[in-house]
Order: structure tokens, then C-alpha cells, then sequence
């Protein structure tokens, strides 16, 4: 099952950045191309066929997954940043 690999994948390093913290470290999923397709496969998948005008993506481990999804998709991907970091006209949303 795909979640249980995902679990297995993620470090956790303790007190990063700060003592406290529980940094989950993604970097071993994206090192195994294999578990990088599935999770993809994954995400569309749980769509179920639904129809998807675009991806969004938030900064920066959402560009990861999300520029794949959008392709297989075949929908643009939006990436989402704070304030002042794209050039060009963007959107702003407060919440």
C-alpha cells in the first residue's frame, strides 16, 4: 500500500530547525523514482475521473508533486508563493 511506503520513506530528525520540532524529511521519496511515480499515481488516481482545471502548488514541496500531477493531467500547474517572489502579473488572497 502505498501509504505504508510513504511512511516508511519519511525521516523524521528531531529538534529541526528548532528543539521541539519534528522536521518529516521528504528527500528519501523523492531519491526512489519508483515511489515518485506511484505517489503521482496515487493523487490522480483518487480523482476518480473527477475533471481538474488546474493544479496549485504551495512553495516549495508542493512544486514537487504538483508539476507531475498537472502533467499527467494535462492541466496547467499554478505555483502558489508568498508575496513578491513571482514576477509578472499574480493574485493575491489573504486568509
Amino acid at each position: 500500500m502505498i501509504a505504508n511506503k510513504i511512511k516508511e520513506a519519511v525521516r523524521e530528525i528531531k529538534d529541526f530547525p528548532i528543539k521541539g520540532i519534528g522536521f518529516k524529511d521528504i528527500t528519501p521519496i523523492l531519491l526512489d523514482p519508483q515511489l515518485c511515480k506511484e505517489l503521482v499515481d496515487e493523487y490522480v488516481k483518487r480523482l476518480n475521473g473527477q475533471p481538474v482545471d488546474a493544479v496549485l502548488g504551495i512553495e516549495s514541496r508542493g512544486f514537487l508533486f504538483g508539476i507531475p500531477i498537472a502533467q499527467q493531467l494535462s492541466v496547467p500547474f499554478i505555483p502558489i508563493r508568498k508575496e513578491g517572489k513571482l514576477p509578472g502579473k499574480t493574485i493575491k488572497h489573504s486568509y
